[in-house]
């Protein structure tokens, strides 16, 4: 992901979001930082996770421009070549 990122950072919105109640905030943005990530990093609401049906460690999901999940993996899901198509079609989706 770290690779393929840039090629779409000007066009899709990305954020590493964290579920557990145990990494906060300031802990995901040091461990981005160490990992060299250039995404930002994000908090989220239980409910919310809940309602996007999100309720094991890395499960991927894409949201297009009008908030329609257009994507769901779980963890291991989801290599370099699956996430290109996945940007290619938000932007395409999105109209640019």
């Amino acid at each position: 992901m770290k690779d393929l990122y840039p090629e779409f950072a000007d066009r899709v919105d990305f954020y590493a979001i964290g579920q557990s109640s145990f990494e906060s905030i300031e802990v995901l943005e040091s461990d981005r930082i160490k990992e060299g990530y250039p995404w930002p990093v994000a908090e989220i609401e239980s409910d919310v996770l809940k309602e996007l049906l999100v309720f094991q460690q890395s499960t991927k999901i894409a949201v297009d421009h009008q908030g329609i999940i257009t994507y769901r993996a779980g963890y291991a899901d989801g290599g370099p070549d699956a996430w290109r198509k996945v940007f290619a079609e938000l932007v395409e989706r999105s109209g640019g």
